[in-house]
Order: C-alpha cells, then sequence, then structure tokens
C-alpha cells in the first residue's frame, strides 16, 4: 500500500503576522532572515519592500509611504531581521502600545433630544452684548428647537413649551424677542419632507417596481 502523501495545509502552518500582504511575502522574510551574508540580506530587503509595495498600492497615498512598509516589515520578521533601514528601526513596546482608555462623556442634561448644537448656540447667544443680534439668534435657536423636537418625537409640539425649555436650558439668560412667532409644525414638516430623498426614492422605487410586475403579469403564458 502507497504511503499517503501528507499535504500542506494553512491549518498546519504558522499564523501569518500580516495577512494583507500573504504567506509568500512572510516566507520571503523568514527566507532574508537565514541569510548570513549582510550585503546580500539588505539587498532582499529591498526586493521584498518593493514587493510589498505592489501588493498595497492604495498605501502610496500615504505620505510616509515607505516609511510603512519598513515598519511592516520588521513586524513580519517579528523584529528579528538584521538590516539596514533608511528609517529608524520601531520599537515592539511603542508600536504595540495601547492607547489610553477614554472616558464617555457625563452630561447631566434633561434636554438630550435638542442635541449638543442647540445647547452651543445658547451658550453663544447668552455671551453676545448686541440686542438685536442676540434676539436674531434666538430665533433661530427657536425654531431649531422645535424642528429637532418634532423630528425626535415624530409628532406636534406647542410653542409654549419649546419657550419653556429654552428658558430652562439657558436658566432664564435669554428673552424671546418681541412679536417672534416660531414657525408652525405644518410648514417644519413640510421643510423635513423636502429634503429628506429617501421618501422619494421609496416612491420611485415602489413605482418601478409595480409596472415591472405589470409588464411580468403581460408576458406571462399560460
Amino acid at each position: 500500500m502507497e504511503a499517503i502523501k501528507e499535504f500542506d495545509y494553512n491549518t498546519n502552518r504558522p499564523d501569518m503576522v500580516i495577512p494583507e500582504y500573504g504567506r509568500n511575502v512572510q516566507k520571503m522574510v523568514e527566507h532574508a532572515m537565514s541569510i548570513e551574508d549582510r550585503i546580500e540580506r539588505n539587498k532582499i530587503a529591498h526586493a521584498i519592500i518593493s514587493v510589498m509595495g505592489q501588493l498595497q498600492p492604495h498605501l502610496r497615498d500615504i505620505a510616509d509611504f515607505k516609511h510603512k512598509l519598513w515598519d511592516h516589515l520588521f513586524v513580519i520578521s517579528d523584529f528579528k531581521l538584521d538590516v539596514d533601514s533608511p528609517y529608524p528601526i520601531p520599537e515592539r513596546e511603542i508600536l504595540f502600545e495601547k492607547p489610553d482608555r477614554m472616558d464617555y462623556p457625563k452630561t447631566k442634561n434633561r434636554y438630550k433630544h435638542y442635541g449638543k448644537s442647540v445647547n452651543n448656540l445658547i451658550e453663544a447667544a447668552i455671551a453676545i452684548d448686541d440686542k438685536v443680534e442676540q434676539n436674531a439668534l434666538v430665533g433661530v435657536i427657536l425654531n431649531l428647537m422645535k424642528k429637532n423636537y418634532i423630528m425626535f418625537n415624530q409628532g406636534s409640539v406647542d410653542d409654549p413649551l419649546i419657550i419653556s425649555d429654552l428658558k430652562a436650558i439657558s436658566k432664564d439668560q435669554l428673552d424671546i424677542p418681541q412679536g417672534f412667532q416660531i414657525t408652525s409644525t405644518n410648514e417644519v414638516l413640510a421643510m423635513t419632507k423636502k429634503k429628506s430623498p429617501t421618501s422619494n426614492s421609496n416612491q420611485k422605487s415602489h413605482k418601478n417596481n409595480n409596472h415591472k410586475k405589470q409588464n411580468s403579469y403581460k408576458k406571462r403564458r399560460y
């Protein structure tokens, strides 16, 4: 009985350090590490860099394209490849250092449905000394608050509630301009419908599907 030839499966091979370059590049790096002549080893390293650049052409848009390739070369070799690099050899500890944990912003804001931009606008309005300019910005804020409220709650809202929320957020530091009228709910809904392309695209796709179904019914033969 003939001996069954053992196949070289990927599951039996060592893991690839950077899979984007493929196993052949990793084998070339391993071969370069086995060469004792430093001059020859440097030549092979430059040849490997050339191949890596061809395999990852999108990296050419990066400013330090060559530098990144050399860093990847040392990473693939587990920082054991001893060659003359045109760039500083990266340190393992710095390269694989974990970034500092970022704390999630904690804010005690009861009016999150208005958005952060509304809070920023209110702070900017409070800082304005010119009363005319401040009133103009307050009018913009009121309309924006109503629009955000309707989009968040999917329903209508009374203007006194918007005014009361503005007073609460600004801590009574902003006054409502005399005679100012907030945009009506119908106008806000009309503006949001005009700006949303999804409703129009859905209607068009629905019409196209109906048209296709009608044509299919006509062409069908029994």
